[in-house]
């Protein structure tokens, strides 16, 4: 099979429009409790796949072969993005196998898809459903992708580590180098632009937007890009840089360059980088950023911008 190749299944089992079936009740959240949270997603999922291809009978196909023709959400997954990532000389069939193999055998790199799938659906007020994510959303796919390369990256497979990374960056434009180490509930928000360098650490629960760099200050090696703590939200086009660290639940303006540590549930804005509020005494905020997706808070009136 040539590498560029689509994985579907023959057509055969490939239906032009869907069998007529009773429509899928969603299940409500509060099942949730009852089921697992990986089988309550993936049976979201499937649910939305149905009723989309059901009223858009364009997709049927689509929606069959990438997610209601698998078991679950692991397959599709696997599947998904082994048709994005393959290439004329990396198959898909490589990485398909490549990609199961890994979530399967590895229940945190499940619950990381859960966690990113679920923090996608909460924060984006764009994202209308779970499939949506799982099959339009780079951000989210370049997410999984790069968990695969950084288990590889751990496992010393470095060059085919060092291959998924160069396919993610091509495929989706987004740069994180396969050491970088990511948490759980992670969303990257639009993503196209964002770099995360070699020995940058990312916590849990952390929202990131576009064109936002991790990166160092020069070429000297060693530990050397920023670590961003749980909760953090970064704006669009926000340069951090250098062996910092934004505190829990900081909140870093769009376009801000910062070269110095954050403090925790602090705000964080301009180029260079300066503390809302003055550093001997910056305001402080309750809420998690990472998750309320509060970009403007601080600004009470327009003259409060003015620091």
């Amino acid at each position: 099979m040539p590498g560029g190749e689509l994985l579907y299944p023959s057509p055969q089992h490939q239906p032009a429009t869907l069998p007529q079936q009773p429509h899928p009740t969603i299940i409500t959240t509060a099942t949730s409790e009852l089921l697992g949270d990986e089988t309550w997603v993936w049976s979201q999922i499937k649910a939305e796949a149905r009723r989309d291809a059901e009223s858009e009978p364009a997709l049927a196909s689509y929606l069959y072969s990438t997610i209601l023709s698998h078991s679950s959400l692991e397959r599709s997954l696997s599947f998904h993005l082994g048709n994005k990532l393959c290439s004329s000389t990396l198959l898909s069939t490589l990485l398909y196998d490549l990609f199961l193999n890994s979530f399967s055998t590895d229940p945190d790199l499940r619950s990381a898809t859960v966690a990113d799938l679920r923090a996608v659906r909460a924060r984006d007020p764009a994202c209308v459903s779970y499939s949506h994510c799982l099959l339009n959303y780079k951000g989210f796919l370049a997410c999984q992708a790069h968990r695969i390369a950084h288990k590889l990256w751990i496992e010393s497979r470095r060059p085919l580590a060092l291959a998924l990374h160069s396919r993610i960056a091509d495929v989706f434009a987004v740069d994180i180098h396969p050491a970088a180490k990511i948490g759980k509930g992670i969303l990257f928000d639009h993503a196209t632009g964002v770099v995360v360098g070699e020995t940058a650490v990312i916590g849990n629960n952390v929202s990131i937007l576009h064109h936002v760099t991790l990166g160092g200050t020069g070429k000297s090696g060693g530990d050397r890009h920023p670590k961003i703590s749980d909760g953090v939200l970064i704006g669009a086009g926000a340069t951090i840089l250098g062996n910092i660290k934004i505190g829990e639940g900081a909140k870093i303006g769009a376009g801000s360059v910062v070269l110095i540590d954050v403090p925790a549930r602090t705000t964080a804005v301009g180029n260079p980088a300066r503390l809302v509020g003055g550093k001997e005494k910056p305001s402080m905020h309750e809420d998690v950023p990472g998750e309320s997706m509060d970009h403007t808070s601080f600004i009470s009136e327009w003259s409060d911008y003015i620091i």
